[in-house]
């Protein structure tokens, strides 16, 4: 008696990739929509929400004088807060991310990572097009020039995203069932804002508290962002390994603290 056995279905990356990409897309509509709909200027607030904080900063130190290196102090704080509200977004958006997408779990393509990837991407991309605005804005009128290393500027945007993603996805995970963590989410991205160096170059923090400033990797990935646009500015005070290290790390936690969430949600 012969049998047939059918043969399985060859793997293919490409193809897992195409589906996972289509699923992030989805989500990452939806979420947009929700979000902004399309009432008023709709999902153009997406941009114009941290381009409107972006700007009135900057016009807030157009005032002062240039800096050490000759950075000017318009440049040096769209440079920074701009990029900023990117983390801060993320962050303070991951508390809410599974009480407004539990009906999303329902579909088994769709995981917790998914949405928080999503959202993620949707705050990074509105900082992104708010920064280059901005940007081009003040090259046009003197206030900086253009990316003098734009590889390396990029090189430090994408730092910080990851860095970002990292701790959103750990938020993920602990704020589900955890109404005191969630509550401490907010202030911990303002308290973030002295020791993130956005606003001040790590040179001028005196010692010894340069030293310790520095076991927090996030002020060197600023200090690679000015790195990228500032001509004066060096890389005298960015490990690249440490940094690398950290992020990865950080991402590893975040990716335990969504799968181990996933099994405390319980679908209705």
């Amino acid at each position: 008696m012969n049998s047939r056995v059918a043969a399985a279905p060859k793997f293919s990356w490409g193809q897992a990739l195409t589906v996972q990409g289509r699923v992030i897309g989805a989500v990452l509509m939806r979420e947009l929509h929700t979000r902004y709909g399309r009432e008023n200027i709709g999902y153009l607030w997406l941009v114009a929400e941290p381009l409107m904080l972006g700007s009135i900063i900057a016009l807030l130190h157009s005032g002062q004088t240039a800096h050490e290196g000759s950075i000017n102090p318009v440049a040096l704080t769209v440079v920074g807060y701009t990029i900023f509200i990117m983390f801060r977004g993320i962050v303070n958006r991951a508390e809410g991310t599974l009480h407004g997408n539990l009906p999303l779990l329902y579909h088994r393509m769709v995981t917790v990572f998914d949405i928080a990837l999503a959202r993620a991407l949707l705050e990074a991309a509105g900082t992104f097009v708010a920064f280059t605005i901005l940007l081009s804005l003040i090259i046009a009128i003197g206030f900086a020039d253009f990316p003098a290393r734009p590889l390396m500027l990029l090189a430090g945007i994408a730092y910080i995203f990851f860095f970002s993603f990292g701790i959103s996805m750990i938020i993920v995970g602990g704020t589900h069932d955890n109404s005191l963590l969630e509550r401490l989410v907010h202030p911990f991205s303002y308290f973030m804002i002295p020791l993130s160096a956005a606003f001040y170059q790590v040179s001028w923090v005196p010692e010894p508290y340069r030293h310790l400033l520095l076991y927090n990797p996030f002020p060197q990935m600023f200090e690679l962002v000015r790195y990228g646009q500032f001509e004066s500015a060096n890389t005298e005070y960015i490990n690249f390994i440490y940094i690398t290290a950290a992020t990865l790390i950080l991402n590893l936690l975040g990716l335990i603290a969504v799968r181990a969430v996933r099994n405390r949600v319980h679908l209705s």
